[in-house]
């Protein structure tokens, strides 16, 4: 009989540092084992230029801050209007930047074994637009 693991979702408050400096966010979430895919919500783009420019504009702040408690396969989905790119940084500092292209009709999606830590998610808008987008996160 094969076992399944489930992800328990546990909001939580969090502070991370990007770069030099410390940002606190009300939107953040654990991912522990028990947990069911996590659905987030929010606006893509913001004031901020991606500094390797494949997101486009970003919000100054993450979207969303992850902590994910141990190593995982997982899947981040994103589904937004205009240009979206979904980018994650991990808390050492690597990046994961993936646009949408003409063919996704707005979807994007980054599956991988992500290792235990703290991710920091940003939607970007690639043509600098603000769009209502479901973030999905799931096991794969």
């Amino acid at each position: 009989m094969k076992k399944f693991r489930r992800w328990l979702v546990v909001p939580i408050a969090a502070a991370i540092a990007l770069g030099t400096s410390s940002t606190v966010l009300s939107q953040a979430v654990a991912i522990t084992p028990g947990s069911e895919t996590v659905q987030l919500s929010g606006t893509s783009g913001g004031s901020k230029q991606d500094s390797k420019g494949c997101a486009g504009s970003i919000a100054a702040a993450p979207n969303h801050v992850i902590q994910v408690t141990e190593d995982a396969n997982l899947q981040f989905m994103l589904q937004a209007s205009g240009e979206p790119a979904l980018l994650i940084r991990s808390g050492s500092g690597q990046e994961f930047c993936v646009p949408a292209d003409s063919y996704s009709n707005g979807k994007v999606t980054i599956p991988g074994r992500w290792n235990k830590g703290t991710y920091a998610v940003y939607v970007g808008d690639r043509a600098k637009g603000q769009h209502a987008y479901t973030l999905s996160i799931s096991r794969s």
